[in-house]
């Protein structure tokens, strides 16, 4: 995180909401709890399992897919702008950071694809504010829900085990609304506090509300229900599959539980992932080993690509991984050596399904007669992107209930169910 005071403000809040989460959780040690919780596979939902991994700080897309092909690129980052000679994949305009190395099978295996001067339908480069209203996604209402929660609405919500915030304890505000989700910093963290062969806390819990209400005696239920099927996953070790070894980091454990639950066929429908410090205003660095940019780069692929593996073309092909950030990057550096805040992005969007090996969008150009107040004019909204995802892959009919006055793109960057 940088020292922006907006971004501390918005520490301080996700902070409170971490206080918040304790408290909602009663007793659940490793996760919050929205409603109730339960853990059975829905057979009703087919479509895919969504992963949405949120890079925090605002990421720098130009960094990551680089447009080689426009000569403003490196006018504007003469010390770290991305050498073409050193640009992996992509095609005759656009090339990948080398960073992205371990991910570069899936491209040019057409399960990776990416979408530049992609955004929000306006500039905001306050970090809070930004991240409420991409989590939101619906401006000019006055809904107040999270997208991904009203998704769940739109399929039809079942148990809290169809969305989990994984690798966190704090509410998650993408997931925030009437439909039940759960928030887990590891399953095998998981447990019920005091929990013991002496002390049978759920026993004890589930005796407490057998003359309770319905709605009562049904949340407990689900509580407790859903603890022992966690119990049934920590009691056997997991070893990823297909040689796949994710990294030690806090995205390659969130992601390792992630496939956990879709292997074990959990009824999951949605998880989020969050992977922070893309907030870089100074020393971004060449794209080389020890600099900041690539080694964050390579660390995200390396997890990324670990989570691939692990599914296998069985589970990836019923998986789409989708990436997004608050705000884009400057185009032109800093004196410092680093970008900062701006607006148009680049996404990526991972999947047995997805027509990757190439970016989708239109290019809008770098000149400072095509910029939007000096950064990268947005010209896909992130949302029709995502929402082509909703329709095609998750059967999500009505995408108006998702995103208000939105249409889906048309890019045709995954195929349809």
């Amino acid at each position: 995180m940088c020292g922006c005071e907006d971004n501390r403000q918005a520490v301080l809040s996700r902070r409170r909401l971490l206080a918040a989460g304790a408290a909602v959780a009663a007793g659940v040690a490793g996760a919050t709890v929205d409603t109730g919780l339960a853990f059975a596979a829905d057979p009703a939902y087919a479509g895919d399992v969504l992963v949405l991994i949120s890079l925090r700080g605002g990421f720098d897309g130009l960094s990551a897919v680089v447009p080689a092909g426009d000569p403003a690129y490196y006018a504007a980052r003469p010390t770290i702008g991305v050498p073409k000679a050193r640009l992996i994949g992509g095609d005759a305009f656009f090339g990948l950071n080398p960073g992205l190395a371990p991910l570069l099978p899936y491209w040019t295996g057409k399960q990776l694809a990416a979408v530049h001067a992609v955004g929000q339908p306006a500039p905001n480069r306050s970090h809070f504010s930004a991240m409420e209203e991409l989590e939101r996604a619906a401006p000019g209402t006055s809904l107040r829900t999270g997208w991904l929660n009203r998704m769940l609405g739109t399929v039809g919500s079942g148990d809290p085990f169809q969305a989990v915030a994984m690798g966190t304890a704090m509410p998650a505000r993408v997931l925030g609304g009437p439909a039940p989700y759960v928030g887990v910093t590891a399953i095998d963290r998981m447990v019920l506090t005091g929990e013991q062969a002496d002390r049978p806390i759920a026993a004890t819990m589930a005796r407490l509300f057998e003359g309770a209400p319905t709605e009562l005696r049904g949340a407990a239920g689900q509580l407790t229900g859903g603890l022992q099927q966690v119990a049934k996953l920590r009691a056997k070790a997991y070893t990823p599959a297909n040689g796949a070894v994710y990294p030690a980091s806090d995205l390659g454990n969130a992601l390792r539980d992630v496939a956990r639950l879709v292997k074990t066929n959990s009824g999951l429908r949605t998880a989020t992932v969050d992977s922070g410090d893309w907030d870089m205003h100074e020393n971004l660095g060449v794209a080389a080993p020890g600099k900041r940019m690539y080694d964050q780069l390579e660390a995200f692929a390396t997890a990324l690509a670990a989570f691939a593996a692990d599914l296998g073309p069985e589970h990836l092909r019923r998986v789409t991984v989708i990436t997004i950030s608050e705000f884009g990057r400057r185009v032109a550096q800093n004196g410092s050596g680093g970008l900062d805040h701006g607006y148009g992005n680049a996404m990526f969007v991972l999947g047995g399904n997805v027509k990757g090996g190439k970016v989708y969008g239109r290019w809008p150009g770098l000149t400072e007669a095509q910029l939007r107040d000096g950064d990268l004019a947005v010209t896909t909204d992130y949302r029709a992107v995502i929402g082509e995802i909703l329709r095609s892959r998750c059967g999500v009919a009505d995408l108006g209930g998702v995103f208000p006055g939105v249409a889906a793109a048309g890019l045709g960057i995954v195929t349809a169910r």
